[in-house]
């Protein structure tokens, strides 16, 4: 194998194939050269709103092609202290709701009704 200078189907401009490039193509079983400059390829990528790890926000959210719903979060009223609060999923009324607050008071306090720790 030796480097190859391609011409990019969308913009024209010649781009160099390396033989690296070509080694790694042939490990992942890609039969077919290249048709697009990288430039070319990033910008075919972000429209599609895919991305990896640069043309994203890995970590906060991105990453891989896929982004992370906004949480819906639902208004409730605290069971302990009576606070307006909101909670990520829909209360049904057949068991208190707790501000985040009191919530933390349930948890570590076993005798005022809380699980004592972890879940």
């Amino acid at each position: 194998m030796s480097d190859q200078t391609l011409t990019c189907r969308d913009c024209g401009t010649g781009f160099v194939f390396t033989t690296g490039e070509q080694e790694f193509y042939a490990s992942r079983g890609f039969d077919n050269t290249p048709s697009r400059c990288p430039s070319c390829r990033a910008a075919r990528k972000a429209e599609r709103g895919e991305g990896g790890y640069s043309g994203s926000s890995y970590g906060s959210g991105g990453g891989g092609g896929y982004q992370r719903r906004e949480r819906e979060m639902f208004d409730a009223v605290c069971g302990q202290c009576g606070k307006d609060t909101q909670v990520p999923f829909q209360p049904r009324g057949d068991r208190p709701v707790y501000c985040s607050d009191c919530f933390e008071q349930q948890r570590s306090h076993p005798a005022a009704g809380g699980r004592g720790g972890r879940w």
